[in-house]
């Protein structure tokens, strides 16, 4: 497709069990004209024989096979680089996007071209997709911008952004993998607007343990430091409340058991308690 309206970037890696179900909530999606852009980062088992089975079908899908492991950020920042539309929209390989997804955000991104990234609320399920909880996220581009020092402004599966001002701040910082996105979301909103579809738009699997390599203590500390350079790099000022719950969460990070940690984030997160 030359120039499609939006181009779907999906990262996979060893995702055989799910990823049929999230490829074809794309390939279902109301808004027909979009590309498919399927970064497989290495993956050992029978992902890349399920993709291009897919691949073969519909030409709006392109697969991207990497020579070594790039993980996450990296493999996405090669995703958005070969896209042939303006407005990127992210794809998580074990998640499944609402019919009207693609339809309803490129809507709201198009209302206005000063808004860069477009989130939406999100289902959050468990392995076998039945519903845990809503996870709602705010709405004006102010109130998303000052969550982000408590969590981030958007559930990164179902984001949208504008390639333009991807490239502008320099596209993921692989350092900051698999935390890449808050990082983003801090460049991007000292000069640009957000914007949040008020409906759930994503059906989120919520793992029990992280697939990442990394410890929960290890994934916090790489919040902090992104937060401390939003502060100290690009002007951000938390409030006084801001201060006091990232204190709260420092100081509780050296004692409390990484299994209850999670467990008490996504207790809030599902609540909606912070």
């Amino acid at each position: 497709m030359k120039n499609p309206k939006i181009t779907v970037v999906m990262p996979v890696y060893n995702a055989q069990k799910f990823i049929i179900s999230a490829i074809e909530s794309i390939l279902n999606q109301t808004l027909r004209d979009f590309e498919l852009i399927i970064v497989n980062d290495c993956s050992t088992d029978k992902t890349r024989k399920i993709i291009e089975s897919f691949a073969r079908k519909d030409p709006r899908i392109k697969i991207v096979n990497n020579k070594t492991r790039m993980n996450i950020a990296a493999s996405l920042n090669k995703g958005v680089s070969m896209a042939s539309s303006n407005i990127i929209a992210r794809m998580d390989a074990d998640d499944i996007s609402i019919p009207i997804r693609l339809e309803m955000q490129y809507r709201l991104i198009s209302s206005d071209k000063n808004i860069a990234v477009v989130g939406a609320n999100i289902i959050v399920m468990d392995l076998n997709e039945n519903e845990i909880a809503i996870r709602n996220y705010p709405t004006t581009s102010e109130e998303l911008k000052a969550c982000l020092f408590k969590y981030s402004s958007f559930a990164h599966p179902v984001v949208c952004f504008r390639k333009s001002v991807f490239d502008e701040v320099g596209g993921y910082n692989p350092k900051y993998s698999p935390t890449e996105d808050l990082d983003l979301w801090f460049r991007l909103g000292v000069k640009h607007k957000f914007g949040n579809v008020k409906k759930p738009l994503l059906k989120y699997r919520l793992y029990n343990n992280s697939s990442s390599n990394r410890s929960l203590k290890d994934l916090e500390i790489l919040v902090f430091k992104i937060r401390f350079d939003a502060i100290t790099k690009y002007g951000y000022k938390p409030s006084f409340l801001d201060l006091i719950y990232n204190l709260l969460q420092f100081v509780t990070l050296w004692f409390t058991p990484e299994k209850y940690r999670g467990m008490i984030y996504n207790f809030l997160r599902n609540n909606n308690l912070i």
